[in-house]
């Protein structure tokens, strides 16, 4: 089994754009840990904790839309400060991982290199927010952002759900075109800590893919027996 006084609880967080299968993934990952008796929470961005929680459906209602991406930012933020104090770092200090959907990158591509917003502010900003608790690894998955939304149309007719979208998705494909090289810009400035893997694949494959990377950046995994 893992030894816990020589390999500490990691953070790992998943991005990308909209509808590229980050949640699906987040789940099969701690699922994956826990078979392994490694403990790991599930969690996301914005939310996590209920004041948290609050915040996501006021922005993705599209509340917050009036005030501009900058004040978006600073909702992102109060809540990350929250999530982080409430949730991430108790859970790094009890030696359980973290697998987040979406963290602090969202914001940068999102509000930042999309929306235009100072990269002054968005790193104070961040500063504040993480206080210290950045990911040891962030996976993103990347795909062509069309793609991505016939995937996300072919669900919804699938569970007849009617696709009304959230503040995000329905911004028009241009848009996420830029959002998409703006999380590929974030993994070439951080190679140390990101991985990029193409998301265009099944879901068993990428949940391979995505341990692959995981075993490859931290070597103590590969010798943990599956439950």
């Amino acid at each position: 089994m893992l030894d816990r006084t020589a390999s500490r609880a990691r953070f790992i967080t998943f991005e990308g754009g909209e509808g590229v299968g980050k949640s699906t993934q987040v789940k099969r990952l701690v699922n994956s840990l826990s078979r392994r008796a490694i403990p790991a929470v599930r969690t996301r961005e914005p939310g996590g904790t209920p004041k948290a929680e609050a915040v996501r459906a006021f922005i993705l209602q599209g509340r917050s839309e009036q005030w501009g991406p900058g004040a978006e930012a600073v909702l992102f933020a109060a809540a990350r400060l929250d999530h982080v104090n409430q949730l991430i770092a108790p859970n790094l200090s009890s030696g359980r991982w973290v697998v987040s959907d979406r963290f602090s990158d969202s914001t940068r591509a999102y509000q930042g290199l999309t929306g235009g917003v100072d990269v002054k502010l968005i790193d104070a900003l961040e500063t504040l927010a993480l206080d210290g608790h950045k990911p040891d690894l962030t996976i993103i998955l990347d795909m062509d952002p069309e793609i991505a939304f016939r995937r996300v149309l072919e669900r919804e007719t699938e569970a007849s759900l009617v696709a009304t979208g959230d503040r995000f998705e329905k911004e028009d494909l241009d848009w996420h075109r830029r959002l998409r090289e703006a999380f590929l810009a974030i993994a070439r400035n951080n190679v140390e800590r990101c991985a990029v893997i193409p998301a265009n694949q099944s879901e068993d494959a990428l949940e391979i893919e995505v341990w692959d990377v995981l075993t490859r950046r931290f070597p103590e995994l590969a010798a943990e027996p599956v439950a």
